[in-house]
């Protein structure tokens, strides 16, 4: 059976929400990150930085959260949470989830971590304002983008897996000064997340308090 290694509310929530969304048949398996498991050299045999998600299924092990989210849409063809090739927001489906793994994911993680880059308390608050910073211009980009086309979900009238890893990040931003459901786009279309019921399924089943925003 199809595994998914987590750790609640973290990146791994992204492709726990997909596979939901989908229907697959899966378990999940618990790293604690905070006490060392990850560290253990069965769970390094399966993510060599022992960070997680991981997913396991007939032999395949396989890290890193966007290469996790498209191996599932392949599965099953995308399960409608792929825009088919040929359709013009295909290539805005790549460039979307590339920008949220690899622009938004990326300053989050620094605001949230300052310490994995700095080492002295004035150097954690530098890259911390740095950060908070690009992260406020990028969730305005978030918002400007729904603006713009006025639909109920990123892409538009089109539910994707965009929305899953957006609503993850967006999640994580729930501390901050400017937190991402505080832009009245941004705010509207996270509670309709809230109301899938495949995403709060896998916030139950992670046992995520609430609020979940």
């Amino acid at each position: 059976m199809m595994r998914l290694h987590y750790y609640p509310g973290f990146i791994s929530l992204a492709a726990h929400i997909i596979i939901e969304e989908i229907g697959l048949e899966y378990e999940l398996s618990f790293v604690n990150l905070h006490k060392g498991p990850n560290k253990n050299p069965s769970y390094l045999a399966l993510h060599p930085d022992g960070l997680v998600p991981v997913l396991e299924n007939d032999g395949l092990v396989l890290y890193e959260s966007t290469a996790i989210i498209l191996y599932l849409l392949e599965l099953n063809e995308g399960a409608t949470l792929s825009p088919k090739q040929g359709n013009m927001l295909k290539p805005q489906f790549y460039q979307w989830l590339m920008w949220l793994s690899t622009t938004l994911h990326a300053n989050l993680s620094l605001y949230l971590h300052p310490n994995k880059v700095a080492v002295s308390v004035e150097a954690q608050a530098e890259v911390r304002a740095v950060a908070e910073q690009r992260v406020n211009a990028q969730f305005d980009r978030v918002e400007e983008e729904l603006a713009r086309h006025g639909g109920m979900w990123f892409l538009g009238e089109t539910y994707s897996a965009v929305d899953a890893y957006l609503f993850t990040l967006a999640r994580w931003s729930r501390g901050m000064p400017r937190p991402a459901a505080g832009r009245p786009q941004l705010g509207a279309y996270l509670q309709r997340m809230i109301d899938r019921p495949a995403v709060q399924r896998a916030h139950m089943q992670e046992h995520l308090s609430q609020p979940w925003v």
